[in-house]
């Protein structure tokens, strides 16, 4: 199978690496990227074809398959630049920055198909979140109630989005939509609902300058590289995303969420307890448990242990499983992937929401944004 890279940067090595190893018979016929951090890498594992001046060059090529890894914001061009030339695609989430990016592109995905785009979002392939689904599923936690949940980041990661091009919203779209759209997934999954209301705080705390280490001290908050659009200060750059924030979710099912997320924390940890009427769904993604607890008996019915995912695995062993199902459907072996675009597009308004009710203090209402994204039909009713 040929594929075509336009954005081949050091996500875009690692994802086509292991889809690699589920699929021996992929080639990369050719990228576009002017600064390829990722070409080295992937060279390691799979022949990469030329570097093309742009991707309509790109595009004259006809690859099989178009990996959109660009950064955010150009996503909405490289994506319909695909859909015209009749490509499937795989673009990485967030997959647009913006709600009129998002209408933009719901009114494309309403002439093209939704079925032409697959997206990364990756959480949703995680062990942790087949087994919720499957716990729900079997009717062992009820109705959903509340959610309690988090996405911590450890500081030299945290020190990364200040430095690297994500940094600043005009490209990333913001910290909760770069960084938190995962878990906003995972709770519209875990709700089967979309966010009608959101409040939120938040604020840059933590990487300020007067909280800069001693000189000789900044080794850690180094620890991971960046390239394109790089700064070389995380505690003095011109970033502009937070690096803390609180949310409050009310969703159309009724349920409640509130969510943490704070990209300085030192024991990093993304955690969530579901709380329905008939049980709880308590797991924490980053040191790998989920344990379902019946509400009447107060007996665990499920306990997962997920420690055994090797060191060297990303996103708990997210990213291989998505290869894996990825593989299958490029194949024809499977008719559809457990994420799609709209799934995308809904936790991306929600993020971007979510930063409306941080930056202008009221509490926002979505139902405005659910109607238009509805009149372009991709919903099956």
């Amino acid at each position: 199978m040929k594929v075509g890279v336009v954005g081949l940067g050091l996500r875009a090595s690692m994802v086509l690496g292991y889809l690699k190893a589920e699929l021996p018979e992929l080639e990369v016929m050719g990228y576009v990227d002017p600064q390829p951090c990722g070409l080295e890498r992937l060279a390691q594992t799979t022949p990469v074809g030329p570097a093309l001046p742009d991707l309509a060059a790109l595009l004259k090529q006809k690859p099989e398959f178009l990996f959109v890894m660009s950064p955010n914001h150009l996503h909405l061009e490289h994506i319909r630049a695909g859909l015209e030339a009749g490509v499937r695609m795989f673009a990485e989430k967030p997959i647009v920055v913006s709600p009129e990016q998002t209408f933009a592109l719901a009114e494309l995905l309403a002439q093209h198909g939704t079925a032409q785009v697959q997206v990364g979002l990756v959480l949703r392939y995680a062990r942790h979140a087949r087994d919720l689904r499957a716990a729900q599923e079997a009717g062992l936690l009820g109705d959903v109630v509340s959610i309690e949940a988090n996405e911590h980041i450890a500081p030299y990661h945290g020190a990364f989005f200040m430095r690297d091009w994500r940094r600043l919203s005009k490209y990333s779209g913001g910290f909760m939509l770069e960084k938190c759209c995962h878990d906003l997934d995972i709770y519209n999954m875990v709700t089967g609902s979309r966010p009608l209301r959101v409040a939120s705080f938040g604020g840059r705390s933590s990487f300020t300058p007067a909280h800069a280490p001693d000189s000789g001290a900044d080794a850690v908050y180094q620890e991971k590289k960046s390239h394109w659009e790089s700064a070389a200060d995380s505690f003095a750059s011109d970033a502009d995303i937070v690096d803390n924030q609180v949310a409050i979710v009310e969703y159309a099912s009724g349920a409640r969420l509130a969510f943490h997320t704070n990209s300085n924390v030192p024991d990093e940890h993304r955690r969530f307890c579901v709380i329905g009427t008939k049980g709880m769904a308590e797991g924490d993604f980053g040191r790998g448990f989920l344990k379902i607890t019946d509400a009447h008996s107060r007996q665990a019915l499920k306990e997962h242990d997920y420690t055994d995912c090797p060191e060297t695995s990303v996103h708990y062993g997210a990213d291989e499983l998505m290869a894996r199902d990825l593989a299958a459907y490029l194949r024809g072996e499977r008719p559809e992937l457990p994420v799609s675009v709209v799934d995308c597009m809904e936790a991306g308004l929600a993020a971007m929401a979510i930063d409306q009710a941080r930056a202008s203090g009221q509490v926002v209402d979505l139902r405005d944004w659910w109607d238009r994204l509805d009149a372009c039909g991709l919903r099956k009713s």
